[in-house]
């Protein structure tokens, strides 16, 4: 196989939807937050309007006007992705569509929840999607909270759709990544960040990060490190950042964000039922986690 590029470059950011007290999306928050991330710390791509976008609680009208604000933000720095994927294809399809309208370098599709379709239906729900826009799309598989995996076979089959030109996995089996690499050209993108590493090792091309909010800079040293063959050196900051992975996750990813962000100095805001903000004592262990992990916090001292 030839070596395959990364097509939305190889540290992409899933961006939390900064908000207001009252719950309102804050776009300029939206726009200073994908500036830092992209000057800041190193992102060569961001997502917008997935799970850390709080995608299941913004309207559609929402999710256009943050990809248009964030799309003038970033301009040519950087690529946007944006995610439309909902358990219903017709919607899909509709955020699909605006999504190119307003200018969207490419889709990330997640597998549609709670329905479980079995893989017929699936295949024919990416297809779906792929046919509807011209746009590169990945498909995000995470049966963690989709309830459906998407096999090898079907991703297999999927390949050869022109525009379905990859997956986000979050499916954390190596052995099932290991065989749609090795029989497709589809790019894959680490979409579980303590794993990072390992999935370069297999060939994944870059990463779609949640902690790359905070640590993006160095997950990008990481990528590179590995990329020039120096696997001690990526190997190293992989264990410096654990317990960054850690603290990050010890909630919802978009609720540690947006406290993480919030120590950082950074627009986060507010979070949407059914979420509820960090607590006072998660907060507290955050700080700990990440200054454990490198990352200078404001005020700190460290």
């Amino acid at each position: 196989m030839t070596t395959i590029q990364a097509p939305f470059g190889p540290m992409i950011t899933a961006m939390i939807t900064p908000m207001h007290p009252d719950g309102t999306v804050d776009y300029d928050g939206a726009a200073r937050l994908a500036d830092y991330l992209i000057t800041g710390m190193r992102n060569d791509g961001l997502v917008l309007n997935g799970t850390t976008g709080e995608a299941p609680t913004t309207t559609d009208a929402e999710k256009e006007q943050l990809l248009r604000v964030v799309l003038e933000a970033v301009g040519p720095r950087a690529k946007v992705v944006a995610g439309v994927g909902t358990n219903v294809t017709a919607h899909t399809i509709e955020l699909a569509r605006s999504a190119e309208r307003a200018g969207a370098d490419g889709l990330l599709v997640v597998t549609p929840y709670y329905s479980k379709p079995p893989q017929a239906a699936l295949e024919a729900h990416f297809t779906a999607v792929a046919d509807a826009t011209g746009l590169p799309m990945l498909i995000y598989d995470i049966p963690g909270r989709t309830g459906a995996a998407v096999a090898t076979e079907t991703l297999v089959r999927l390949a050869a759709h022109p525009r379905i030109i990859g997956v986000k996995d979050a499916k954390d089996a190596p052995g099932a990544t290991s065989h749609v690499l090795a029989r497709t050209n589809l790019v894959y993108y680490c979409g579980t960040d303590m794993l990072n590493l390992p999935w370069l090792s297999l060939g994944a091309v870059g990463v779609i990060s949640v902690v790359g909010h905070v640590v993006g800079d160095r997950l990008r040293e990481m990528i590179d490190a590995f990329g020039a063959g120096d696997v001690a050196r990526a190997r190293q900051i992989h264990y410096e950042l654990v317990p960054v992975y850690d603290g990050m996750f010890r909630n919802q990813g978009a609720v540690m964000t947006k406290a993480a962000l919030d120590l950082l100095g950074q627009p986060g805001g507010a979070v949407r039922a059914p979420l509820l903000a960090a607590t006072d004592a998660e907060r507290h262990q955050l700080t700990l986690d990440l200054t454990a992990g490198g990352v200078k916090l404001p005020g700190t001292g460290a």
